[in-house]
């Protein structure tokens, strides 16, 4: 194994693909399923969620510029207590995405067996893709990196091919009879805002890595930025299309939408291959999310909020103690929600994860405001607003797990602490930290295209 630290760091390519691999599979295949009854609403829904994503990487990509992993960031801003609630907040809604991207993969695979299309079928697959993906990524963060660019070559596949096949019906005439005739509303429009965010989210997991972004100051940026707005365009054109071809009805009672709507014009044999991009799709970013899980989990461990045995690491820095403590939560979460219907154990999970997440975004553009400039405000503000409103958008029974989440996470951290000074007074592991805590790091001068 080498000993040169920056041959073991994800460059351009590899950060930009954790950035796309983790938005894409995020939610997008299944997703249809839960916009269907919202109708026009869910398109509105996509073009104002695409607008905030961009800004929340805006305000990400500049308190995000030094490789330190988000957690330092925070802290710096607001101090160590806030600084832990986010992570511990973005922690939770990492695991809890992970279960819906296991759920998702195992859909895709359930499609080709209409027998399969049953929660028996679906927990213990999604269980076992959750196992594979961890490890993935006990081999360190190149391997993880280095799936992640081939996953996402493969997993934008579908996508394209609703998109033609939208175009090729000419589905736009037939708008008015495949869309839910729920009319245009503030209600309905904060339902499709937390629902379509869900898929946008993942560009965040960029910022999770500690110490492992070569070049951070620009790698980080222009894989936020372009990685954001790729996927937003994509996203806008193929989630409409699916439910310009196909009825609310379809949608709702399918197990993999985008196959179905590729099946209608291409037929079965085109829809196989889809499946199977579209199980890549979702297990490329359950990968993603393992990683940056992982690094939180790690960056939390180092000062003290969670054992000690989770900042153990091996080869280049790769925390396998705490990747295998998300993929046990992720699991946990999948069981514990067996009594629901696939659709309905989907749309809780992410709806979870985004509530989760809308604490992290929500605190970095407070502070990613500070010490911007005029013009750089006006799009930070745009990313708060944005949060609060996909915050109320995700609803009462979201936002009071969520709740529920940060007291546990504010009980943990305050066992931890008694912990350590009862053990050894005031020592919380800071004195582990990667130097790159310390003080920012220089540029660094490195390969950017691996």
């Amino acid at each position: 194994m080498t000993d040169d630290p920056a041959c073991a760091q994800l460059g351009i390519w590899m950060t930009s693909a954790l950035v796309v691999g983790s938005i894409i599979g995020s939610g997008i295949f299944m997703l249809p399923v839960s916009l269907a009854p919202l109708g026009i609403n869910a398109v509105a829904g996509w073009v104002v969620s695409g607008v905030g994503a961009l800004a929340i990487s805006f305000a990400l990509a500049r308190v995000s510029r030094d490789g330190a992993g988000i957690q330092a960031y925070i802290e710096q801003a607001f101090g160590p207590t806030i600084g832990y609630l986010v992570t511990f907040s973005f922690w939770c809604s990492d695991w809890a995405a992970n279960a819906a991207l296991a759920i998702a993969t195992a859909s895709a695979i359930a499609w080709l067996d209409p027998t399969l299309q049953t929660i028996a079928f679906i927990v213990p697959v999604a269980i076992a893709n959750v196992v594979i993906v961890a490890l993935v990524n006990s081999r360190g963060a190149r391997t993880a990196g280095g799936l992640s660019v081939i996953t996402v070559l493969i997993k934008i596949l579908p996508l394209l091919a609703v998109i033609a096949a939208a175009t090729r019906r000419g589905a736009a005439a037939q708008t008015p009879r495949h869309l839910s005739g729920m009319p245009l509303g503030f209600g309905g429009l904060g339902s499709a805002v937390a629902l379509t965010l869900f898929a946008l989210t993942g560009f965040e997991n960029a910022t999770a890595p500690v110490d492992k972004v070569r070049d951070p100051g620009r790698t980080i940026p222009l894989a936020l930025l372009g990685g954001t707005l790729f996927v937003v365009v994509l996203y806008l054109a193929s989630s409409s299309g699916v439910m310009l071809i196909l009825s609310e009805q379809e949608i709702i009672g399918s197990a993999s939408p985008f196959a179905d709507a590729i099946a209608k014009l291409w037929g079965n044999a085109a829809a196989f291959l889809a499946i199977g991009a579209i199980a890549v799709a979702a297990f490329g970013a359950l990968n993603g999310m393992m990683l940056a899980t992982g690094e939180l989990g790690y960056s939390m461990a180092l000062r003290g909020d969670l054992p000690r045995a989770f900042a153990r690491t091996r080869g280049a820095s790769t925390p396998v103690a705490a990747q295998w403590l998300s993929a046990v939560l992720t699991s946990l979460l999948i069981l514990a929600n067996t009594t629901r219907t696939t659709a309905g154990l989907f749309t809780f999970v992410i709806l979870l994860s985004t509530a989760s997440v809308l604490v992290l975004y929500s605190v970095a553009s407070l502070a990613a405001w500070k010490g911007a400039r005029l013009s750089q405000r006006a799009i930070v503000a745009v990313a708060l607003a944005f949060s609060l409103f996909a915050l109320w958008g995700v609803g009462a029974e979201a936002d009071a797990w969520g709740l529920v989440l940060l007291a546990m996470g504010l009980a943990l951290r305050a066992g931890m602490r008694r912990l350590h000074s009862a053990g050894n007074a005031n020592t919380g592991a800071i004195e582990h930290l990667p130097q790159v805590y310390a003080k920012a790091p220089s540029s660094a001068t490195g390969r950017l295209g691996e």
